[in-house]
């Protein structure tokens, strides 16, 4: 499709409109530590995976509620007896699971450890999944999907309680014996991208350990934009939700800005890799561009974006996975 967004010399420049809630900080410091009360109870079950260069290891951990949150951990067969590796916790895109067993092991084939968090409710879109989302918002009307679930209220709004799941993935990761906990690497596709910008923020001052943030394509990124812009994917159930209920817009909005990634990423310390598709129709590139110009505003972070001009939300896909791999060699010496 042709380039639907800003021109690209505008792009680069590209800020958002929001700003963060007075009380954003707050907000998830009380959420993380409640978080936290419940025991982490992280499990690793070897797993078979039919594979003799990868060992697999079924994980459950406690997430939001104390909730039971599936993954799975790739190492490298090959691995060094007592070597402790750094680990990519990847979270995946919108409607997909942790998959199958042996599906997704390509970190640990470049020598990485590779945690994948299972997304609470999803797992319908074509990739398994195998975590149920036992907190249901209670007392509001929502669209089909996920995006409007919960959102009269930021206690209630779905992602609230992923990404807490998503924070816990890393202490769970890092509670196993084999991985550098003092080297944790936040990656995803999509969905996946803005869980990592999110909780990439939400580290700061929080938990130590992560050192970089690779979000390609994210999504839940400059949700008013989004919404207005975005032609199709996820943003849309949003618009067609509002559609029917033409009061809620602002209080929505009020909702949604405390799970913007362009807020929670002005808070994020660490280096970071995005990636954007200029002709990207599900995540508008000017809406990853405000999260990049935003990310690492009180840390001076250092930040680098990769552009692919005639791609659409497929973004780099191979291309840009050799790109991550020269990234963390450079960032790892």
């Amino acid at each position: 499709m042709p380039l639907f967004d800003l021109p690209p010399e505008k792009l680069r420049g590209c800020t958002s409109t929001v700003s963060p809630p007075a009380d954003l900080q707050d907000f998830w410091d009380t959420t993380i530590e409640e978080a936290r009360t419940f025991p982490l109870d992280a499990s690793f079950q070897p797993a078979q995976n039919h594979l003799t260069v990868i060992d697999t290891f079924d994980v459950t951990f406690a997430g939001y509620g104390g909730a039971p949150i599936k993954g799975w951990l790739h190492l490298p067969a090959n691995r060094e007896p007592g070597s402790l590796l750094p680990v990519v916790v990847h979270y995946v895109g919108y409607s997909g699971g942790r998959g199958l067993v042996n599906q997704d092991t390509k970190w640990a084939q470049a020598g990485y450890a590779h945690f994948i968090m299972d997304t609470r409710g999803q797992g319908f879109g074509g990739i398994v999944g195998d975590t149920a989302d036992p907190h249901p918002s209670a007392g509001d009307v929502a669209y089909a999907g996920l995006m409007t679930r919960g959102a009269g209220s930021r206690e209630d709004y779905y992602y609230r309680r992923v990404y807490v799941d998503a924070f816990r993935a890393v202490e769970a990761a890092q509670s196993h014996p084999e991985i550098d906990a003092a080297r944790v690497i936040l990656s995803g596709i999509s969905q996946g991208g803005g869980i990592a910008v999110a909780v990439a923020g939400l580290a700061a001052g929080r938990l130590d350990g992560v050192i970089a943030a690779l979000p390609d394509v994210p999504f839940l990124q400059d949700f008013p934009r989004s919404i207005d812009l975005a032609l199709r994917g996820p943003y849309p159930e949003i618009a067609a939700f509002l559609g029917r209920h033409r009061d809620r817009y602002e209080p929505m909005l009020e909702v949604l800005n405390y799970f913007d990634g362009v807020n929670l990423a002005r808070a994020a310390t660490v280096p970071v890799l995005y990636s954007v598709a200029l002709m990207d129709d599900v995540c508008p590139p000017s809406t990853v561009f405000a999260s990049f110009n935003a990310y690492g505003d009180r840390s001076a972070a250092p930040k680098e974006i990769e552009v692919y001009r005639f791609n659409n939300h497929e973004g780099g896909q191979e291309h840009h996975w050799i790109r991550q791999l020269e990234y963390l060699r450079g960032l790892l010496g």
